[in-house]
């Protein structure tokens, strides 16, 4: 018996760290239930960066204004040449300017709401469209919108915008 002892200081002290450093031992690492594991999600950093794009990209309309500004400085400024005109080259930069502003404000607002609905986790079809669009807003709009798409097609981000979906219970019924 001792022998038994004697031949296993070396089993002893590694059942020691593991009890130790609180690491499962043998077959109990084994036993842990698959259902405990819950993939991650980026759903709330997408919520976050959502926010400061819409705020971007609503302040980037501001350079739009400027140019409706410039346009309208240039249609009421006095020409030398030609005054007969049938249209003026101001008026070019009044409505660039216009639609560029109206454009920009509305993608930045749909980027918002979608931000507040990935928060929410709601209206998954919405924020799947902004994906979309904000993939054609430049780079960071092509980097956001390729990622959120990724993320909103895991089954596991799905269940989440589903109308009877618990977060206390992310897996169901399942114990």
């Amino acid at each position: 018996m001792e022998t038994n002892q004697n031949n296993n200081p070396n089993q002893q002290q590694q059942q020691q760290q593991q009890q130790q450093y609180g690491q499962p031992s043998g077959s109990q690492q084994y036993q842990q239930h698959y259902y405990n594991y819950m993939p991650t999600d980026n759903l709330s950093t997408f919520a976050t960066l959502h926010l400061v794009k819409g705020i971007l990209t609503i302040l980037f309309s501001l350079f739009f204004l400027l140019y409706m500004f410039i346009g309208t400085a240039m249609t009421f400024a006095p020409m030398q040449g030609d005054v007969d005109m049938p249209f003026h080259p101001g008026n070019i930069f009044v409505i660039i300017g216009g639609i560029g502003f109206l454009i920009t404000v509305t993608i930045g607002i749909l980027t918002l709401l979608a931000g507040k609905y990935i928060k929410e986790r709601r209206n998954y079809n919405f924020i799947f469209a902004i994906a979309i669009i904000n993939c054609i807003t430049g780079v960071l709009g092509i980097v956001l919108g390729i990622f959120t798409i990724l993320d909103l097609n895991k089954p596991h981000v799905q269940a989440q915008f589903q109308p009877g979906y618990d977060p206390l219970n992310p897996l169901g019924n399942i114990q």
